[in-house]
């Protein structure tokens, strides 16, 4: 035995089997970690869409209020006290159309998300990289639908009732004298958030395909 040598190396498939070992458990720990992450989102993206906080008032606007998807408070002439409108149930109510749409696409991001977590039951019958690609096919629709709630939401600003609080500077596009407030940036890093969740999805489900490819040729081989 030649000096400064291991005693015993360990054999190849041995070595193969120990690494597969520890790549499912890296696997499953991603996994968990993407899981977590995901209902974090869902959380998120729940809040953004009942909070009617997406736009409200400053220093210099003509009335105190704040504004959300469908739901909006605003001051009474001289008064602060706020009065209360808008509901999603009453689509009626909702002040401008562009506003309609918003709620719609931000409403199925939320369903699309839940929907999401409520797959994760699939993961003890169904095959991990299918489950994987289902999810992460339904978290980049619901990444899509942000993006297009955030971006139809500002073209109802010229709306009577957001003229009304931000002051008759506010258009399309230009909220006058207010600002934009929490849950619209939040909605904002909710599409960081989907496209980044759906990404590790496609990677962790692409990773499964290989496991199982390697797997069946460790049979193989074995078999031969």
């Amino acid at each position: 035995m030649i000096p400064g040598t291991p005693v015993a190396m360990l054999p190849a498939t041995e070595a193969a089997k120990i690494y597969q070992t520890n790549y499912v458990r890296n696997s499953r720990a991603i996994g968990v970690l993407w899981a977590i992450f995901t209902i974090l989102f869902a959380i998120v993206n729940v809040v953004c869409f009942v909070q009617p906080y997406w736009i409200g008032d400053g220093m210099d606007t003509p009335q105190a209020g704040y504004f959300g998807l469908f739901h909006y408070c605003i001051g009474s002439g001289m008064s602060r006290d706020l009065t209360c409108q808008g509901s999603f149930t009453e689509f009626g109510s909702i002040p401008s159309s562009a506003f309609k749409a918003a709620s719609f696409f931000i409403g199925m991001s939320m369903v699309l998300v839940l929907s999401c977590i409520g797959s994760f039951a699939f993961f003890f019958f169904c095959s991990t990289a299918t489950v994987y690609k289902i999810c992460g096919w339904m978290q980049l629709a619901a990444g899509t639908c942000l993006v297009l709630g955030c971006m139809i939401y500002p073209d109802g600003w010229d709306a009577d009732e957001v003229k009304r609080m931000c002051g008759e500077g506010t258009d399309k596009y230009t909220i006058g004298a207010c600002s934009v407030r929490w849950a619209y940036i939040l909605a904002i890093m909710g599409i960081l958030d989907a496209l980044i969740l759906s990404f590790l999805a496609f990677v962790l489900g692409n990773r499964q395909d290989g496991l199982m490819s390697e797997e069946l040729l460790g049979d193989k081989s074995g078999n031969a």
